[in-house]
């Protein structure tokens, strides 16, 4: 008994380090949260939702986890019969029908009684059984682009060729499913009550998919509890949420592994859904660290009973079979064999799990380790931080922004600083917040320049705009102070241009400073340790600068924000220390030709011989183009060319190319 303890233990600690501790989970979880509070708040106005869902929002941070997202329009609303009409009111809302008479348990017809919804709803919509019906599948193909294709309910994609997404076009429902009902009375130990009820009160989702042995595939609609799991993953201890992430990896690294993709027949939805099935029967009354395998063995079994008999019962609705249409006959004998092996192998198993095995085979060869779950020893606050840092800047999604959306946001930020916040939560805020001030200033300033007004309100919106970016630079990042600067390069203020840059120096060469992973953790710790995360951002970290591809802010960067712009790439991400070089070389220029040198040389040697750790690999398409741009400007064609060049060597993020060529042509060697 004791082994056993000592390695559930250990396994626990390896699954905090590969899934994340109590305070990571908790810190990506609220990160997400807020930020879609701030931007879908109702003072927005927004005619949709979108929802960022799956093992993403449930605070997993696994490399080949897709960024999954819903996507519902705000003034169509899903209701189940028509008594719930009263609560709209039809002139602002288009109203939809569930009709599920003729199909299977967990789907439904959508049926549009009124016949009135938005052009692309009602484009999408079929005639039968003498309605008007929103097929799934017509509505589905409504959304996909040229780099899209469909994936179950989903269109899916790659961003940049590297993050793939999976968008998933739904309704949305104020109401409970009645056929969930029964979920309501079956929660007597788990979750507790408040979530329960919060659950019920927030109704669910329709995704475009169709029961594939229905009458109707291409038309049904799936009941989705995406928001519905979220909140019960959240409710979950840790043990319990590491029991799921240890299903998921038992999944990929063991019962899939060498299968072809049609040959897996089990997903993670399985998983979840095994885990939320085996802490509301209570089979495992202590889900604590020492006991991991433990759970894991409880629900191992109830998915080897499931693959048995070949019913695996929706959580939500237990007579929709999710194993119905695939798991049968020849090839649920086979994945039962497959399973009883592993079930036979006993917690051994596991050892063939990479990511898990060598913290089992720590214990066995070492019967005397003692281990410290203790997660604030597992995880260093530099690691933690670095990780939020991550998440927070992820999630910092202001795009431009015209005045009275500006205005809009600040309403929308001092409604939730009513609200009782977290930590996580706030140091968000405060960077969204710094966003918000960041971008309505450099849109009033993208429009001044067409600006036909007198020169004293033109000197009002002025002083505006750089109140706004010392505001920002006075709760952002470390390196946001450079807004401040390209705002006075781009209005002929060269020398105060210069005395901000020469700040920026000085604080971006802090021994103490983060960036991205690159931070010095002894003095880092003794500079900030112990602070608020709002201190240490301030202080503490740099960022990449974000230049929105719909807004110029530098003229010498113009071409590249257009050609990035043309090919559907939103903006430019520049190291910090990049545009700082180059911002003083093109100051300088006008007042001190010698410095206008040193800022070359400094640029020229941080792009040649930095290695990924102030100009991170994925931005040396920008970084080497930038030093071109600079060599041009100086008079250095041939230093130019080899610049261009190697930005077209590089790995193309930003979907440049088509500017660099051009610069190569105009520089007419």
């Amino acid at each position: 008994r004791m082994a056993v303890r000592s390695i559930s233990e250990s396994v626990y600690v390896g699954m905090c380090l590969k899934m994340g501790t109590p305070q990571q989970v908790a810190s990506r979880r609220d990160i997400v949260d807020i930020r879609e509070m701030l931007e879908y708040n109702e003072m927005m106005k927004n005619t949709s939702t979108a929802m960022l869902s799956g093992s993403k929002r449930e605070g997993f941070r696994l490399h080949e986890s897709d960024r999954d997202t819903m996507i519902w329009l705000n003034d169509h609303r899903v209701i189940w019969d028509f008594s719930q009409y009263q609560f709209y009111n039809t002139q602002e809302n288009a109203l939809i029908l569930c009709d599920s008479s003729e199909s299977p348990p967990g789907f439904t017809l959508l049926w549009l009684p009124l016949e009135r919804a938005n052009s692309r709803v009602i484009s999408a919509c079929v005639r039968m059984h003498g309605g008007f019906y929103i097929s799934s599948s017509k509505y589905t193909s409504s959304f996909i682009k040229h780099d899209s294709i469909i994936h179950g309910p989903c269109s899916s994609g790659l961003r940049g060729g590297v993050l793939e997404y999976d968008h998933a076009y739904c309704f949305v429902s104020d109401f409970w499913p009645p056929s969930a009902s029964s979920w309501i009375d079956r929660c007597q130990l788990w979750p507790p009550p408040h979530v329960v009820n919060d659950i019920v009160r927030n109704g669910c989702h329709f995704v475009a998919i169709g029961h594939k042995l229905g009458n109707h595939l291409d038309n049904e609609w799936r009941v989705s509890f995406s928001q519905a799991e979220y909140k019960l993953v959240c409710s979950m201890n840790h043990t319990q949420f590491l029991t799921y992430g240890l299903l998921k990896l038992f999944l990929k690294e063991i019962i899939n592994k060498g299968l072809r993709d049609e040959d897996k027949l089990l997903c993670s939805y399985h998983m979840k859904t095994t885990v939320f099935w085996a802490i509301q029967q209570n089979t495992q009354p202590h889900w604590r660290p020492q006991n991991i395998l433990g759970g894991f063995w409880v629900c191992f079994k109830l998915l080897l009973k499931w693959v048995y008999e070949g019913v695996c019962p929706n959580f939500f609705i237990p007579e929709n079979n999710m194993f119905l249409s695939n798991i049968y006959g020849e090839a649920q004998k086979t994945l039962f064999t497959r399973l009883y092996r592993l079930y036979k192998t006993g917690i051994t198993l596991l050892l063939h799990s990479p990511s898990i095995s060598s913290y089992i085979t720590n214990v066995l060869c070492n019967p005397r380790l003692t281990i410290c779950t203790d997660e604030l020893i597992l995880v260093s606050e530099v690691e933690l931080d670095k990780d939020i840092f991550g998440e927070i800047y992820e999630n910092d999604i202001i795009g431009t922004l015209d005045i009275h959306t500006c205005e809009k946001y600040l309403h929308a930020v001092e409604q939730l600083l009513s609200l009782p916040l977290t930590q996580y939560h706030i140091v968000m805020l405060q960077k969204l917040t710094a966003s918000i001030f960041q971008h309505s200033a450099l849109f009033i300033l993208h429009n001044m320049y067409s600006y036909t007004g007198s020169n004293k309100q033109l000197y009002i919106v002025d002083k505006l705009s750089c109140h706004m970016l010392k505001l920002t630079a006075k709760f952002g990042y470390v390196s946001d102070m450079l807004y401040i600067a390209m705002y006075y390069y781009k209005t002929f203020r060269y020398r105060e241009a210069i005395s901000v840059i020469d700040l920026t120096k000085v604080k971006l060469a802090r021994p103490y400073l983060m960036y991205w992973s690159h931070v010095d953790r002894e003095r880092y710790t003794e500079a900030v340790g112990g602070q608020s995360l709002s201190t240490k951002m301030r202080q503490a970290v740099a960022q990449d600068i974000c230049l929105n591809n719909s807004i110029f802010y530098i003229n010498e960067l113009m071409q590249e924000q257009q050609c990035s712009k043309q090919n559907s790439w939103p903006k430019l991400n520049i190291p910090p220390l990049i545009l700082l070089h180059m911002l003083d070389f093109l100051c300088s220029r006008h007042v001190d030709t010698i410095r206008a040198q040193r800022a070359l040389d400094d640029l020229q040697v941080l792009v040649h011989h930095d290695q990924g750790q102030l100009v991170p690999a994925y931005l040396r398409d920008i970084s080497w183009e930038i030093l071109g741009i600079c060599q041009q400007i100086s008079g250095n064609l041939h230093a130019a060319l080899y610049s261009y060049q190697q930005s077209l060597r590089q790995y193309p993020i930003h979907k440049i190319q088509t500017a660099t060529r051009q610069r190569i042509q105009d520089l007419h060697l």
